[in-house]
């Protein structure tokens, strides 16, 4: 999914659904520690979580700043790690994808109205959580 983003700035519904079904199989299915309740809240604030912070964008700036690819991708990493790594998911692919995009402004001269896919940082921010999911819950859990 990362690379198809990167590649066209599209996450298509054929990859990010199957993943938000397979977040919710593998909870009803006891195939992972994630409680299906869990699964289903990670669903739900990952998708709305982005929703509104592409709504308020757009209400604000009066263009789209994200798309809903991205909404499905992190619905589908909320389903399928829980709820509760969504913080750092967002936190990681967040501050990973803002450095990467002032970078391209400042030093390749990347235009602003240029779109940047956030698919590839959502899905480092994924794996991140993957490996590292417990010990960045500690951090900001303090």
């Amino acid at each position: 999914m990362a690379l198809i983003d990167f590649d066209t700035t599209l996450l298509p519904d054929a990859l990010t659904l199957p993943l938000v079904g397979l977040g919710l199989l593998s909870a009803t299915a006891g195939w992972t520690s994630i409680a299906l309740k869990d699964a289903v809240i990670g669903l739900l604030l990952g998708y709305f979580s982005l929703w509104l912070v592409a709504f308020l964008y757009r209400l604000v700036r009066g263009v789209e700043g994200m798309a809903e690819g991205d909404f499905k991708m992190l619905a589908g990493l909320g389903a399928l790690l829980g709820w509760k790594v969504l913080p750092a998911i967002v936190l990681f692919s967040s501050f990973v994808g803002a450095a990467v995009g002032i970078s391209l402004v400042v030093f390749r001269k990347h235009r602003r109205e240029v779109p940047i896919p956030f698919g590839p940082y959502l899905a480092g921010g994924g794996l991140a959580a993957i490996f590292f999911g417990d010990a960045l819950q500690r951090l900001y859990s303090l």
